[in-house]
């Protein structure tokens, strides 16, 4: 019986060539975009997912409770690691990580610049990284330990093995031992490294991470096994309470996630990790269950549409004495075997558009054919498509009514069956509109924080890393430096400019509360900061110690700063922190110097101590930028020698804040046009079935003198009236799914209306396109030939 149904099967897609190109590619399309789509799902789900005791490895973060506000976020304390394994039993171990850094390594005359971090002794026992040399035990275990990655130890030693006990020399002042080597990190790792430096290493060059006052490093636990999650971080909860923590009056909670739900889970809602890059994840599998709906739908629509083709054959076959469940069965299994057709091309189309997917979402993706979970997945998507696209076919095609087809009747099925198909064309329109409408807000969106007015000028402005002898040389260094051709201003900051995140809780001012704690961004500023950034002042002044020495224990706030001090008039008012006092010289407009994501934080800048620079910013002119990069190449050669020459454009290190965005958009551009190709697919289908409905109707019109014109409007009016419907439920939806993904932004661009009315033109442009040359055609037709009895 399968055998007979498969070559009916192929004997009718043999016979309607046209017919099966256009069926067969919609379902391969739509099946092909959803595999894309899920694949990069499955990579974004698996990031931080492979470790061995994974379901037993959790972060710590605080909740901090200050007053009224409640702050949440994933610093902690340096010594907290080891408190939880001295007090807590359910700990098997604990280990702190600094934040990943770039620094400088030396071997001989070579030097690398490579990303890393610093973590505990535990760290190899916690997390599953392959050693390529060394173990894990001793990897981290001293002061001067060292762990690199394979990369890392062919490019100094030559090979793994060589790299073993041989010393490293780390910002030219401090020499490392590398003790392990581990095997390259790959895209599956949040956290991706070529070195990794043991704490206590760290701890010698900033103390700070000594002190349960400062917060910065992460901390991640290993609880035993069978240790309940639950009750150990009610445990935790309160852990912090009897050390001096950075305010002593401020309640901090702690809490655990599951290391591996941190990549899509790191933005707090209500004090819990809930939101993130899972927003994206979601997003897309939507995307993905709508093209292949869409595609669905195509097939059914399709096969609906040339359905008077095989009346006489369902006719001839009923008369023969065939149930209408065995018609049943073999309509499905010819649309199941059309499924897996359409299944082989879009694994062929799969494997040809990956490179190209990976390109646009900077993953590495490749296609798991030796796995069982893609032919597992692949099954499952074929026969849900086969049967989801062949079952109201097969109930419409084994429905027909065996006297009226044998009499030449053609079908044309009850008012339901021609809504209903109808219905699934609105359907299709309506997925469409949303994802248009929704590309179009995305991408207005990303262009906003582009684009968006930060409150300096961030156009030829680039930083150089203070690193070695650099530091020791800035007042040299700002004197050469401006005497350049191209330069226009030099200055120093104690962080990026693009992103300040070194804050300070403990500050006080006259009459502030003392129930209620702000964190405020805390940094160091050189001279001409404001000048060399372009930022204006709103009161006040900027430093001038020359004129003022007094400015050397002055600030300038932000005007978030001192709207939250309710000062009217804050110039000369004085804030201060413990022994620590300083009066406010100055305010200056607010800025930008975080992602748009997050609201402008107040902000508290200070003239700056050599020490404590990370950064030398400098403007230069238009149109002579690498003239200028020309010359401190030169002059960072001549007084830092031990170092290569690097920089930062500040343009693009703040368009790096939106690289998941920028992704976001790129997909949905792609998958929107693809939406709206499947979609007239299907649109093409119903203009085939309504034509040929109404051929005798269109042939008497003729004889009665209808013009083509008259015809055409006649044809297409339906349609245009299903896409009409498609717009108003449509639109609206859309706009409530851009409001809800707008609302993560604390800065966002409007909804306009013009991009409903671009949304709507599209649609009925696409539409009109699409069922044109089948109208005219229909038109055109001799109406002799469509009056004529078949």
């Amino acid at each position: 019986m399968l055998k007979n149904y498969i070559k009916t099967a192929i004997r009718n897609l043999r016979k309607q060539p046209g017919f099966t190109f256009i069926n067969l590619a919609g379902l391969a399309l739509g099946i092909a975009c959803s595999l894309l789509i899920l694949l990069w799902v499955q990579d974004e789900r698996g990031v931080d997912a492979f470790h061995a005791k994974g379901r037993r490895l959790y972060y710590v973060y605080e909740r901090n409770y200050m007053g009224g506000k409640l702050q949440t976020w994933y610093w902690t304390q340096g010594p907290l690691a080891e408190e939880l394994k001295k007090e807590i039993p359910e700990v098997e171990a604990a280990t702190p990580m600094s934040w990943s850094n770039t620094n400088n390594f030396s071997v001989g005359g070579k030097i690398l610049k490579e990303d890393g971090f610093a973590a505990g002794a535990d760290y190899f026992s916690m997390f599953s990284y392959p050693l390529v040399e060394g173990n894990a035990m001793d990897a981290l275990s001293s002061p001067d330990a060292l762990a690199i990655s394979r990369k890392m130890a062919i490019a100094f030693f030559g090979s793994p093995a060589a790299a073993i006990g041989k010393a490293i020399k780390y910002e030219n002042r401090r020499n490392f031992t590398v003790k392990a080597v581990f095997e390259d990190l790959t895209s599956a790792v949040s956290s991706p490294a070529n070195y990794i430096m043991s704490w206590s290493g760290y701890v010698k060059d900033n103390e700070w991470a000594k002190r349960w006052g400062a917060v910065d490093p992460r901390t991640v636990i290993l609880l035993k096994p069978g240790a309940d999650e639950a009750k150990v971080e009610k445990k935790i909860s309160h852990l912090t309470d009897p050390f001096n923590t950075e305010v002593k009056d401020i309640r901090i909670e702690l809490g655990l996630q599951r290391f591996s739900d941190y990549y899509l889970h790191n933005e707090f809602r209500d004090g819990v990790p809930k939101e993130g890059r899972i927003a994206y994840v979601r997003l897309f599998s939507l995307v993905a269950l709508f093209i292949l709906v869409i595609a669905c739908i195509n097939f059914m629509n399709l096969t609906t549409a040339r359905s008077v083709r095989r009346a006489k054959e369902i006719g001839v076959r009923k008369v023969m004495g065939a149930a209408r469940s065995r018609l049943i069965r073999q309509f499905l299994a010819e649309a199941i075997f059309m499924a897996m057709l359409a299944a082989v091309i879009a694994l062929a189309l799969t494997s040809v558009l990956l490179p190209a997917f990976n390109a646009l979402t900077g993953k590495e993706i490749t296609l798991p054919l030796k796995k069982p979970d893609l032919w597992i997945g692949m099954t499952g998507i074929t026969l849900l498509t086969g049967l989801l696209s062949g079952s109201y076919p097969a109930l419409y095609l084994s429905g027909f009514s065996p006297i009226r087809v044998l009499k030449a009747a053609l079908p044309s099925g009850t008012r339901g069956d021609r809504v209903f198909r109808q219905g699934l064309v609105v359907f299709q329109f309506v997925l469409s509109i949303i994802l248009i409408l929704s590309t179009i807000l995305i991408t207005r969106q990303i262009d906003f924080m582009k684009n968006a007015r930060l409150g300096y000028d961030r156009e030829n402005l680039l930083y150089i890393p203070i690193e070695g002898d650099l530091g020791k040389k800035l007042d040299v260094f700002r004197t050469e430096a401006n005497a350049l051709p191209g330069i226009q201003n030099v200055t120093m900051l104690s962080s990026s400019p693009t992103v300040m995140t070194d804050g300070i809780l403990s500050l006080n001012w006259d009459g502030k509360d003392p129930a209620e704690h702000d964190r405020f961004i805390q940094e160091s500023i050189g001279p001409g900061f404001l000048k060399t950034m372009k930022i204006a002042l709103s009161a006040g002044r900027d430093f001038d110690l020359a004129a003022y020495p007094t400015d050397s224990s002055g600030v300038i706030i932000n005007e978030t700063a001192a709207s939250l001090m309710g000062y009217k008039h804050p110039v000369g008012r004085v804030i201060y922190s413990g022994s620590y006092k300083a009066h406010i010289v100055g305010v200056v407009k607010d800025f930008h110097f975080q992602s748009l994501h997050d609201k402008i934080m107040p902000l508290v800048l200070e003239p700056g101590r050599i020490d404590r620079y990370s950064h030398i910013l400098v403007r230069t002119q238009a149109g002579k930028t690498q003239t200028a990069l020309a010359g401190l190449r030169q002059l960072c050669t001549q007084l830092n020698p031990a170092f290569p020459f690097t920089y930062q454009f500040s343009d693009l290190e703040y368009a790096r804040l939106y690289r998941s965005e920028d992704v976001t958009g790129r997909l949905s551009i792609v998958f929107a046009a693809l939406a709206i190709v499947i979609s007239c697919l299907g649109l093409l289908g119903l203009s085939l079935f309504t034509a040929e409905q109404r051929v005798r109707e269109i042939g008497i019109r003729k004889v009665l003198g209808a013009s083509v014109g008259s015809l055409f409007g006649l044809l297409s009016k339906n349609f245009m009236t299903l896409v009409g419907l498609s717009f108003l439920a449509g639109a609206p939806l859309g706009w409530w799914a851009m409001h809800q993904w707008l609302a993560g932004f604390a800065y966002q661009t409007n909804i306009p209306w013009w991009a409903f009315l671009i949304t709507g033109a599209a649609v009925v442009t696409v539409a009109l396109v699409t069922v044109c040359w089948q109208t005219l055609r229909a038109a055109n037709a001799n109406p002799v030939k469509s009056l004529r009895s078949e």
